[in-house]
């Protein structure tokens, strides 16, 4: 509903990801918490539960890219975030019952061409806030580019170098799967490229 509620996710994937903590009932209240302030006061962290290799906040959902580090962990870090959050969402906006409906969607991304087509979807998710016609190829690509680097509830800007506060969330998978830097005006021009010579395709 507001640059809060986004705030307060972005809290939750990063404090919630911890084998040895809880979410307590006392950060949960704090309405106008930070992602800095967190990081300030809670610089001792235990083992993950998952890897964050990429996210994206959109207004009525969210996109992940996890992988589990041991039997149990990934259920357990998506069930920590979405209490946490749910009990957030409702205090705040005083309503009751489950925020989302039904249990998440999740594809096992099972090659690595799979996960890097993945990755690319994940962090250009955030584009049709920017330019409305992406998926059908439109858009200046330097004006989404600036705007991508600037979206702040997204992994993009992790993912291409940029270093601020919540690349303490995100696993570096550039490191891992990538042989360099990748350019995102490169892949952005890819994308389009893709949209405009299958859009009469992806429209049905």
């Amino acid at each position: 509903m507001d640059e809060d509620d986004c705030e307060r996710f972005l809290v939750l994937l990063y404090v919630c990801n911890d084998e040895d903590s809880n979410t307590r009932l006392y950060d949960l209240e704090l309405r106008h918490v930070r992602l800095e302030q967190v990081l300030k006061r809670d610089p001792v962290r235990g083992a993950p539960l998952v890897d964050i290799g990429a996210y994206a906040l959109m207004p009525n959902h969210m996109h992940l890219i996890l992988r589990q580090l041991s039997d149990g962990s990934l259920s357990r870090f998506m069930q920590k975030v979405f209490t946490g959050y749910t009990m957030y969402f409702n205090l705040k906006y005083e309503r009751t019952g489950p925020l989302c409906s039904g249990r998440y969607k999740s594809k096992h991304l099972n090659t690595d061409e799979y996960f890097k087509h993945a990755i690319q979807y994940v962090l250009f998710n955030p584009i049709e806030l920017i330019e409305p016609g992406w998926k059908k190829g439109q858009g200046n690509v330097t004006h989404i580019e600036k705007k991508l680097r600037e979206y702040r509830y997204s992994s993009a800007p992790d993912f291409f170098g940029i270093k601020r506060p919540e690349t303490a969330i995100v696993h570096d998978v550039v490191e891992e799967y990538f042989d360099r830097q990748p350019s995102c005006v490169a892949m952005l021009r890819d994308a389009q490229e893709y949209y405009r010579e299958n859009a009469k395709f992806l429209d049905r």
